[in-house]
C-alpha cells in the first residue's frame, strides 16, 4: 500500500487470524461492493458529527487511512471485519546493525550472473520520504480494512478527506538512491526477471526498473468496485477539491502540517462533511487501486509474480520484514524450488531462518557497494 500499504503495511507481525493483503489463493479484488455497502456519494454532513470525527489526514503513504472505530461501530474491532495487526516498531529489534563487508560481497557473488527475482518492501522508499510500517520510526496504528471502506460511508469520507490532504506530498515523491541503484544492477551485476514490489508508490518504474510487478497495486490509480474501471487519482483529486471548497482553501496549510509532523500526519476536522464522487460510468464506489487488509491481490498480478520467480535462479529481498504472507510466500516458494534467497533489511524479518544469506544494513550502502563491484 505499499506502500504501503501499505506500504505499505507489509511490515508488522499479524496475530493469529490476522488478514493478509494477498491470500495464498489470490482472488480478483474489487469485483463489486461489499454486502450492505453504503451509497457511493458523500453528499453532505452526517447527522451528529462531532469531535469523534476529527482525525489524522495525510495517510496516503501508508496506503490508506487509519480507522477510528468508535465513530463507526463503537469500541473494539469492526463488526464482520478481520482482526488487524498494529503498525509500529518491532519489539526487541536490533535496528542499525551492519553486516561485515565480506558477507555483503559473498551475497553478490552468490547472485552474480544469475537471473534474479527481486522482492521489495517499504524500506525501499523511506529515502523518498514515505513511511515504513515496522522500522524504528514507524508510527503505531491500525489500518482501515476493505470491509470498513466498503461498508461505511463515514469511513470513506474520512479516507478521502485525509488522502486529499496528503496526496500532493505522496504524488511528488521521487525515486531515492535505493531505487536508482537497484535499476543500475541490471544487468551489470545480474539480470532481474522482475521487481516484485509490495509498495504502491510507482517509484521503481520511475527509477527505470523494468519489468515491475505492483503486487499490491498503485496509489495513483482509482478502481471502481462495481464496473472495475480504472481512472486517474490526480483527476479524482481535482474533482474532490472542487466538491470541498472549504478544505481546498486550507489545503496548503494542512499539507504543510502533514509534511512537518514527525509521523507525516495532519489533523482534518469535520471529515464527516467531506464529499466524494461516485464512478462516472456506473455510479459505483471508487477505491484506490491498492490492496487493503481484508481483500486479495488480483489473480493475474500474483500469477505474473510467481512466473518471474520461476524464471529466476535466485531471490533477493530488499527492505521488507516479510511479516505478512503476501511477501513471505515468495521466500517459501524459492526454498521449495531449491533457489538461494538473500535478504537485506534493517531489523528482523519473518523469513530470517529461511535465508541462504541474511544481510543487515542500509539498503543504499549495500546496493552502492554491489554496483561499484559489478
Amino acid at each position: 500500500m505499499t506502500s504501503q500499504p501499505s506500504s505499505g503495511f507489509e511490515h508488522g507481525a499479524p496475530g493469529a487470524g490476522s488478514p493478509e493483503p494477498a491470500a495464498e489463493t489470490a482472488a480478483v479484488a474489487g469485483a463489486g461492493p461489499a454486502a450492505g455497502a453504503s451509497p457511493a456519494v458523500g453528499a453532505g454532513p452526517a447527522v451528529g458529527a462531532g469531535p469523534a470525527d476529527v482525525g489524522p489526514a495525510a495517510d496516503v503513504g501508508r496506503w490508506f487511512a487509519t480507522a477510528t472505530r468508535r465513530s463507526l461501530d463503537g469500541p473494539g474491532p469492526t463488526r464482520g471485519g478481520p482482526r488487524l495487526p498494529a503498525w509500529g516498531p518491532m519489539h526487541g529489534a536490533q535496528y542499525g546493525r551492519r553486516s561485515p563487508a565480506e558477507e555483503v560481497d559473498s551475497a553478490l557473488a552468490l547472485l552474480a550472473g544469475k537471473p534474479v527475482a527481486v522482492l521489495t518492501g517499504a524500506g525501499m522508499s523511506t529515502g523518498s520520504g514515505l513511511p515504513d510500517y515496522r522500522g524504528r520510526d514507524a508510527v503505531p496504528r491500525s489500518p482501515m480494512t476493505y470491509q470498513e471502506f466498503m461498508g461505511h460511508d463515514l469511513a470513506r469520507r474520512r479516507y478521502w478527506a485525509r488522502s486529499t490532504v496528503g496526496w500532493e506530498q505522496f504524488r511528488t515523491a521521487r525515486p531515492g538512491a535505493s531505487h536508482r541503484l537497484l535499476s543500475a544492477l541490471d544487468p551489470a551485476a545480474f539480470p532481474i526477471t522482475a521487481v516484485i514490489t509490495q509498495n504502491v508508490d510507482g517509484l521503481h518504474a520511475a527509477a527505470g526498473s523494468d519489468p515491475v510487478i505492483d503486487l499490491h497495486g498503485r496509489l495513483d490509480r482509482v478502481r471502481c468496485q462495481q464496473c472495475d474501471a480504472l481512472s486517474s487519482r490526480t483527476a479524482l483529486h481535482l474533482r474532490m477539491l472542487s466538491m470541498n471548497p472549504e478544505l481546498a482553501a486550507r489545503l496548503d496549510q494542512l499539507a504543510a502540517d502533514a509534511a512537518q509532523a514527525p509521523d507525516g500526519d495532519a489533523e482534518v476536522d469535520r471529515t464527516s462533511r467531506f464529499r466524494y464522487p461516485p464512478c462516472p460510468l456506473c455510479g459505483g464506489i471508487l477505491k484506490p487501486d491498492v490492496v487493503f487488509f481484508g481483500e486479495s491481490a488480483r489473480r493475474e498480478v500474483v500469477a505474473a509474480a510467481f512466473a518471474s520467480l520461476e524464471a529466476a535462479q535466485a531471490l533477493l529481498v530488499l527492505g521488507s520484514s516479510l511479516t505478512v504472507q503476501s511477501g513471505l510466500r515468495f521466500v517459501r516458494a524459492a526454498g521449495r524450488q531449491g533457489k538461494p534467497v538473500v535478504i537485506l533489511n534493517d531489523g528482523p524479518t519473518r523469513a530470517d531462518p529461511d535465508a541462504t544469506l541474511r544481510l543487515h544494513g542500509r539498503l543504499e550502502e549495500v546496493l552502492e557497494r554491489w554496483v561499484a563491484r559489478a
